[in-house]
């Protein structure tokens, strides 16, 4: 074991210590579907079940513990979210005060959560980079301890954890495939594992809006790069770590990135399947083996890790609905009905005959052409697919009705 990798993990056991009174050893869960869906062996590390929702946990207590009296000042951070949650449950179980700086349209959920927590919330800033650079003003200006989101020796040894969690419950283990945003995690998981196990391939999963590393790779050097929206927004750092950028060199195999789209379709299929409440920065591993991106060892287990679960609850139902559309589960069409007592039972009797589920039906009278004693209607029903969306408008034009997909000059 050479000295670097036998420091990593010797550090690793040390952190693991320092953190099991409070930090879960998430499981490792099977998907048959999943796992088909990909062409290999799949497992799913379910850190989205860690105490505040994701891995930071481990990073944000282990750093407190290396503090010690030096923390008596509290602690402060920047963060898009989880890295502000975890340090202020970490600070309240050690009976520290936290400050956090979160980006102007940070999750509300997430505000609310480092609140409940009892952290002080300070909202500006674009950027996870805007906002560590404001928390390291504050730190400086009160003696408080400044605590990095990634780029600290600690706090990769906390992420480290995990690591050190695979090698123990996964006897096979042949790929890691891990969320990357500044690379802590990555650098944590990668140096416990190929300390004892270097054959084991590391990937590293970066979102297209957002991704400095294979940049920074190529050019031999951590390199900003430039940030658009996505729905990855826990990994949307703009520029490698000073420390881990070296550390994803020497022990990630490989990295490559994925679109938003595939993210959320992964966000949607990790719901459906596993029952897995996943954010989008949680599941860019799982869209890069969906989506090809990655593929699964020939041999022994793949392990995926869903670094988080705090996703805002109205997202997740938009994308599960947008989803359904997509895959033909929810139909949306436009129709016309006499303008009578019982026109729209007698359309929706047809409705009900052909298994159709209605979800929500509107009177359009506006902007549309009808003949008079008409009136339109516009509704959405769940279907069981495609082929089923297909034969209720084969049984409704059957009827008389004619079906349109969406109303003419639709205000919607």
């Amino acid at each position: 074991m050479r000295v670097r990798e036998r420091l990593a993990h010797e550090g690793a056991e040390a952190a693991r210590s320092a953190i099991a009174d409070v930090a879960r050893h998430t499981p490792v869960l099977t998907s048959r579907s999943l796992s088909e869906a990909c062409g290999g062996r799949l497992l799913l590390k379910a850190e989205n079940l860690q105490r505040t929702g994701s891995f930071k946990l481990r990073g944000a207590l282990h750093k407190l513990a290396r503090l010690g009296a030096q923390a008596e000042r509290g602690v402060v951070a920047g963060s898009a979210g989880n890295h502000a949650q975890s340090l202020a449950y970490a600070a309240r179980v050690r009976g520290v005060r936290c400050e956090v700086y979160m980006p102007e349209e940070a999750a509300v959920g997430k505000v609310a959560a480092v609140e409940g927590f009892g952290g002080t919330v300070h909202l500006g800033g674009r950027s996870v980079d805007d906002c560590v650079a404001l928390a390291r003003e504050r730190a400086a200006a009160t003696g408080a301890a400044f605590v990095h989101p990634f780029d600290d020796p600690d706090v990769v040894l906390g992420q480290a954890t995990l690591g050190l969690e695979l090698l123990e419950d996964v006897p096979d283990l042949a790929k890691v495939v891990v969320p990357v945003g500044g690379g802590g995690l990555v650098s944590g998981v990668a140096g416990a594992i190929k300390a004892v196990r270097p054959e084991v391939q590391i990937i590293g999963v970066q979102v297209r809006a957002c991704a400095p590393f294979p940049e920074s790779v190529a050019a031999g050097r951590p390199a900003p790069t430039a940030a658009g929206a996505t729905i990855a927004d826990g990994i949307a750092v703009k520029r490698p770590g000073e420390l881990t950028f070296p550390l994803v060199c020497r022990w990630v195999d490989e990295l490559c990135v994925v679109d938003d789209e595939d993210v959320s379709q992964a966000i949607v299929r990790l719901l459906e399947r596993a029952k897995l409440v996943v954010e989008g920065a949680g599941a860019v591993g799982m869209a890069a083996l969906l989506s090809g991106a990655v593929a699964p060892a020939p041999e022994g287990a793949t392990v995926v890790v869903l670094s988080g679960g705090n996703i805002d609850a109205g997202l997740l139902a938009a994308l599960a609905r947008r989803q359904e559309t997509a895959e033909g589960r929810r139909m949306r069409f436009y129709t016309r009905i006499t303008d009578r007592p019982g026109g729209l039972a007698a359309l929706l009797t047809h409705v009900a005959a052909a298994g159709g589920n209605l979800v929500t039906v509107e009177h359009v009278r506006d902007a549309v052409p009808l003949s008079v004693r008409q009136t339109g209607v516009e509704l959405i029903l769940e279907t069981r697919g495609a082929a089923h969306s297909r034969a209720i408008s084969a049984a409704l034009r059957a009827a008389g009705y004619d079906v349109e997909d969406a109303p003419p000059n639709s205000r919607r």
